[in-house]
This record gives C-alpha cells, structure tokens and sequence, in this order.
C-alpha cells in the first residue's frame, strides 16, 4: 500500500487551451441559452453537477463548445471571478 502523507496540501492545477479559453465558451454558451430561453445559472450549474451534456443547448454550438472544457474548468474560473469581483483576491 502506498505511504499516504495526510498532513500536506495537493496541489490541483488546470492548464487552459487558449483555443477554447473558459471565459469564451461560457460567454457562448450563457448567451446561446439565454437566447433560447433557458435560465444559463440553472442549465450551467445542471451540466457542471451532472455531466450530462442534455442541459446546454445545442444552438450556436454550444453543446459541443462546452464539451470542450473539463467541467472543473468551468468551476474554477467562475470562482476565479466570483472572487476577483468581491476583492477577496489578495493580488
């Protein structure tokens, strides 16, 4: 069995594909919802908790678009922002 050391922090690090930068699908796919009347919250938080590719609309590709993007992706550059918009960022 291997040596486990609980005492230490992992480190999780998410390398991004410029061609398919975060903050561009999801502005795609909040846009695409919204125009086909979703609520993009609602459908986003669905696909992120899910995995199920069903709650992102296909219009304007952003099903397959968001499928792009590993779904850890997506949460960490919306807390990203989340925090960076309430100066909780100590940058």
């Amino acid at each position: 069995m291997a040596d486990q050391n609980l005492e230490n922090t992992q480190f999780f690090k998410v390398e991004v594909d410029p061609e398919t930068g975060v903050k561009k699908v999801l502005s795609v796919v909040y846009e695409a919802l919204l125009e086909k009347g979703y609520n993009p919250v609602n459908q986003i938080v669905g696909y992120i908790m899910s995995g199920d590719p069903t709650y992102i609309t296909s219009h304007m590709g952003a099903r397959s678009l968001i499928m792009k993007v590993e779904r850890d992706e997506l949460v960490e550059e919306m807390l990203t922002e989340y925090i960076k918009n309430n100066n909780w960022s100590r940058k």
